[in-house]
């Protein structure tokens, strides 16, 4: 059984429409959360992942939209969020809120949440690549990370630690879409990378009150 494996999407249709026609063929996608925020197509990509069926947990953005959960955010961060409540309907904010902070898939293989599994408010805690380990491994298999926009793999004799990468706003560097696809017969990972419009996202920013270093900061991956 073949996954793909997305996050942080963040109101990027381009992105999202572009790594989704790219992905291979799988038998499920699983979303990390993040669906909203920051980018100014948050109802498209709501109603992207909706129509789709794809299982998705809820991201601190997610949940400051659709919950209004308090959170320190920044500037452009807050804009999106403000952004995205007044562009989406009651049943988009449903949709959102109707989302868990951990959902187990594919029979108990897979764990998806969208900050530190052991984390209370599950987005206080940022786990990069770098800091993974196999105690956050549970019983599951393949445990997937979004929220700091940084794509990695690591791989335990307990089972495996992935970060997709994000689908809308890379930081890790690289400007390029980010997604993954686990095959579970094999326990084996594929991170990729794919390059779509930003000049489109950027106009499209620029077009709305959105602050424009959210559409300028795409082209570095930062």
């Amino acid at each position: 059984m073949k996954v793909g494996l997305i996050s942080d999407v963040h109101g990027n249709r381009v992105a999202l429409e572009t790594v989704l026609s790219a992905m291979p063929s799988v038998d499920e996608v699983l979303c990390a959360g993040d669906v909203v925020g920051y980018n100014p197509w948050p109802a498209e990509c709501v109603d992207e992942l909706r129509e789709r069926d794809v299982p998705t947990v809820m991201g601190n953005h997610d949940a400051a939209v659709a919950a209004e959960t308090p959170f320190r955010f920044n500037g452009m961060a807050r804009a999106g969020v403000e952004y995205a409540k007044r562009h989406l309907s009651e049943d988009h904010l449903e949709w959102l809120a109707d989302h868990p902070a951990e959902r187990l898939e594919c029979d108990g293989r897979i764990k998806l949440v969208h900050g530190h599994p052991d984390d209370p408010d599950r987005y206080s805690r940022y786990t990069y690549p770098r800091e993974s380990s196999p105690r956050l491994l549970g019983e599951e298999d393949v445990l997937v990370l979004g929220h700091t926009h940084v794509q990695g793999v690591e791989r335990y004799a307990e089972g495996i630690v992935v970060n997709p990468g994000s689908v809308g706003q890379p930081r890790d560097g690289d400007p390029r879409a980010g997604y993954a696809v686990v095959d579970l017969e094999t326990m084996t990972v594929e991170s990729h990378r794919v390059e779509y419009d930003v000049e489109a996202v950027q106009e499209a920013v620029a077009a709305t009150d959105l602050p424009e270093q959210i559409g300028t900061r795409l082209t570095r991956g930062k």
